[in-house]
């Protein structure tokens, strides 16, 4: 069992002991510190917080233990049902609320779940904020509301609509291109919300769908992180149907992935480059990736002139540094997309409302848009942790045997090859109990060799555990 409090919320596996796994004694504890914490941020005023889920089996026991904790707390609480993440995002927006919490593990396996916690804005919560909220979900939150004074519960389900309507009004969506195209999609919605909102938005943009675990019923139908090793199905589905291309999302839709018409990958890293190349032929401005995303957004953004930032992994430190910058796209390699004007948020939704307004425009097939962009492919590996893994110490190895490389810290270590237009960074996972490491090169050999080398160095015969490419 396995409970992971960060500032990036707070995630387990359903069941077992409290502090070991996320039970309902850890729900109460950590939904009543962010109200504590809502509380401290405008005191003296009655707050309101959206709460949506995805479809996860566990979902509506989170949901009655958090609403009412929230209520319990003196919070209004405003419950949306199924939705993605990016649109209890947005719903926070709408309802000019004070915060938000999403019920979803994200690409996590069916045993797990987590409170993803939203600001005021819709966004998640930075480092200061979500440091404060630990200390005070540990200290004890402050009295529960007495009877005259505990939250209301309303229901709304009318966001997922909203949020469609705000992608069809988005100004760089060419909605009369796409419907002109007339393209066929396959959809892969791991039986979770996307199988609801992704086949709606398309019918709205006039796209033929046929549905792929459309049904949201939590019970994923295969690994649902939206990788190449887990989308066979998806790729078969789209030769058999003749579709113009497929589309993955994880269970809570803020990762987008693209199959080609052929059954080929386009690849979770390209999904941003794409978007962005698409964003910067329209308009003018800098973009943003982390440093575990492929060196061919940098690429694509100097073709236009224009100047490319890496940021630490996790959705807030890119935010953070997009609106350092100014950027007017951004994102994650992980298919993540993020457009600052439609909100800060990772979003699926407008991503591949903007990748199909592309594809449109260009009059090209999946796959030969994916052969215009700089060809790089990635070995992306997960190493298990112990407790008494010397993490640092093996990071602190890493650069010295590499100290002739260009080497970034802060976030893990990343090194840059510059001369062999190849990468690698390693850091901890904030969502499991692993280390990443990523590699890229301009050939699979190449990128699976660097895997293997500086696996080889922190664990000595060992090869690369898991690839995705």
């Amino acid at each position: 069992m396995t409970l992971i409090k960060s500032i990036s919320g707070i995630r387990g596996t359903i069941g077992g002991r409290s502090g070991e796994a996320l039970t309902p004694v850890d729900l109460v504890k950590f939904t009543a510190g962010y109200a504590g914490w809502l509380h401290r941020q405008t005191p003296g005023r009655r707050l309101k917080v959206v709460v949506g889920r995805d479809a996860r089996v566990s979902g509506e026991m989170l949901q009655h233990i958090v609403c009412g904790t929230l209520m319990a707390c003196g919070v209004d609480v405003v419950y949306i049902g199924l939705a993605t993440t990016p649109t209890t995002e947005l719903a926070v927006v709408f309802e000019q609320a004070d915060g938000g919490i999403v019920l979803t593990a994200s690409h996590n396996p069916a045993q797990w779940n987590a409170l993803k916690l939203l600001n005021g804005q819709g966004e998640f919560l930075d480092a200061a904020a979500g440091r404060a909220l630990l200390e005070l979900a540990e200290q004890g939150a402050d009295e529960f509301a007495e009877a005259d004074r505990l939250g209301v519960l309303t229901e709304n389900h009318t966001f997922t609509g909203r949020h469609i309507e705000a992608v069809l009004q988005y100004p760089l969506v060419d909605v009369e291109a796409i419907y002109r195209a007339g393209f066929k999609v396959v959809v892969d919605a791991v039986n979770s919300v996307g199988g609801v909102a992704i086949p709606a938005l398309l019918e709205a943009l006039g796209v033929g769908v046929v549905p792929l675990f459309c049904e949201p019923t939590g019970r994923f139908a295969h690994n649902p992180e939206p990788l190449p090793d887990h989308l066979g199905e998806l790729s078969a589905r789209v030769v058999a149907e003749q579709a113009g291309l497929g589309v993955a999302v994880d269970p809570d839709v803020d990762r987008l992935a693209i199959v080609c018409e052929d059954g080929s990958m386009f690849g979770e890293e390209y999904t941003l480059v794409a978007v962005a190349d698409y964003i910067l032929s329209k308009r003018a401005g800098h973009t943003v990736s982390n440093l575990s995303s492929s060196r061919a957004l940098r690429d694509v953004t100097e073709r236009y002139g224009r100047r490319y930032f890496a940021s630490a992994v996790g959705e807030v430190h890119v935010v953070n540094e997009m609106k350092r910058v100014q950027a007017v796209v951004g994102g994650e390699g992980n298919g993540g997309v993020i457009v600052p004007d439609f909100h800060y948020g990772r979003d699926a939704l407008i991503g591949l409302s903007l990748f199909l307004s592309l594809l449109a425009n260009k009059g090209a097939s999946c796959s030969q848009l994916r052969d215009t962009y700089p060809r790089y492919y990635t070995s992306k590996n997960k190493l298990a942790l112990s407790p008494q893994t010397p993490i640092e110490a093996l990071l602190e190895k890493l650069t010295t045997v590499y100290a002739d490389e260009r080497i970034t810290t802060g976030d893990g270590v990343r090194i840059d090859f510059d001369r062999e237009k190849k990468w690698i960074h390693l850091r901890k996972s904030n969502t499991e109990p692993i280390v990443r490491l990523y590699a890229e090169a301009p050939a699979q050999a190449l990128a699976d060799a660097l895997a293997a080398e500086v696996m080889a160095l922190l664990v000595p015969g060992s090869s690369p555990p898991h690839r995705s490419h």
